[in-house]
Parts: C-alpha cells; sequence; structure tokens
C-alpha cells in the first residue's frame, strides 16, 4: 500500500511559498510536488476556505499566504486537506459476524483511534514557524546567509 503524502508535500510547497518573494504559480507548485496544477489547486482550496493561502488571477498572480506563519499548526493544514486518517491499518472484514474478528476489530480500532489521537495532538503543537525556524538552521549550518524570512514571523 502506497503512503500518502499529501500533507508533506503540502507543507513543503506552504514553506516554500514562506520563501517566495512574491506569489507563486500554480505551474510552479505542482512541479514541485511532482504533480498536475489541477492537483495542486483542488489541495489549495481547502487552504484557501481556511484563511490560510489566496489567490490572484492575471499576470503576475499566483498563491500566496495570508496568515502568520505562527498561527498555522500542521494539524491545521492536515484538517483543510481534509483530516483523512493518518493511521491506515484496516480490518479483514468491517462487521463482522465471527466473535474473533470481533475482538481483533476492537483491539486495533482502539489503538488506531489511540495512534490518531497522540499524532493530532503533535501536530497540532508544530507550527509552520517551527519548520520554518528549522529550515533556516540548517541552511546556516551548511554554510548559506540567513533568509529574509526570519523578519516575518512571530516566536510561538
Amino acid at each position: 500500500m502506497k503512503s500518502n503524502s499529501q500533507l508533506s508535500d503540502v507543507l513543503h510547497v506552504l514553506l516554500h511559498m514562506a520563501e517566495s518573494e512574491g506569489p507563486s504559480t500554480s505551474e510552479s507548485l505542482a512541479a514541485a510536488m511532482q504533480t498536475n496544477p489541477v492537483v495542486l489547486r483542488r489541495l489549495m482550496g481547502g487552504l484557501r476556505e481556511a484563511g490560510f493561502v489566496a489567490s490572484a488571477k492575471g499576470h503576475g498572480g499566483g498563491w500566496v499566504l495570508s496568515c502568520p506563519l505562527d498561527r498555522i499548526t500542521l494539524r491545521d493544514v492536515h484538517e483543510a486537506l481534509g483530516g483523512a486518517s493518518l493511521v491506515s491499518l484496516g480490518f479483514r472484514e468491517e462487521h463482522p459476524e465471527c466473535l474473533v474478528a470481533r475482538a481483533v476489530n476492537d483491539a486495533i480500532g482502539n489503538a488506531v483511534q489511540e495512534a490518531e489521537a497522540l499524532l493530532l495532538k503533535r501536530l497540532g503543537s508544530v507550527t509552520l514557524a517551527t519548520l520554518s525556524r528549522d529550515f533556516h538552521k540548517r541552511m546556516v549550518e551548511l554554510g548559506h546567509a540567513p533568509h529574509r524570512l526570519e523578519e516575518h514571523h512571530h516566536e510561538d
């Protein structure tokens, strides 16, 4: 089963947008995600509805962040993307008559619920500003000059 990288892909794109001097086109962002611009626009629609990004049409248009990085958690982004399940364990049968299968489903179901709750809590404690600071720290460690973004976001 292929893992779902949608959250990771969108976080990557959002951080690239934060580094950009101006609007980013759907085409350039889709290329960064290695996907089609139509797919990118669909994903960005949920982020726009949540108030995290805005788009402008026409020459010089594109996508821009519309919310400070310190106000957007990874959980916020996950939920804006539709809140798909973070744990992909499934059941042999959804509604079994077999009592053994029921016991197995209950055990797996409870574990999945606990894991999802823990993941959501952790995602809610990390902001895009946190990721940006980590990125900039890594850039400095590699000998690159700090970027202008440090001036634009606040501490968590």
